[in-house]
């Protein structure tokens, strides 16, 4: 004699008789990812098109006690106006000057070479940032 058990209906481990909780489960979770890679979506866009002006600090040169040579290189949309911040720096790390250096011109990428005055002798210069210029 063979005894089948069944689950009853509702049963706490039991299968649903219709199945509507798994369909709800798997549409919402449809949902939820798709809202998910929607958000991800988003802030990757946000972040590259954030990124309209960039530079990089190629060298410096001290040339006295009162002046230091920046060469920057600074990457951006043709057509548009950038600003560089630099700032150098004393022995001790204190800050002996900083300049804004800006990119009126036409091209893509641009390189410049920019005099920054300094309070004292300074021994390191860093290039602080980068971002498009205001319209005036």
């Amino acid at each position: 004699m063979t005894v089948t058990r069944e689950s009853p209906a509702g049963a706490r481990y039991g299968r649903p008789a219709d199945g509507r909780a798994d369909r709800r489960l798997k549409i919402l979770g449809v949902v939820l990812g798709a809202a998910m890679l929607g958000v991800i979506g988003w802030f990757g866009f946000s972040y590259v098109a954030g990124q309209d002006v960039s530079g990089e600090l190629i060298k410096f040169k001290v040339v006295s006690d009162e002046t230091v040579e920046a060469h920057l290189e600074v990457r951006k949309d043709p057509g548009a106006a950038g600003v560089c911040t630099v700032r150098s720096l004393s022995e001790s790390g204190a800050e002996v000057g900083w300049k804004d250096i800006r990119f009126d011109e036409p091209e893509a990428r641009v390189d410049k070479v920019a005099t920054v005055r300094t309070t004292e002798r300074a021994t390191a210069l860093e290039l602080v940032g980068c971002q498009p210029a205001d319209g005036g």
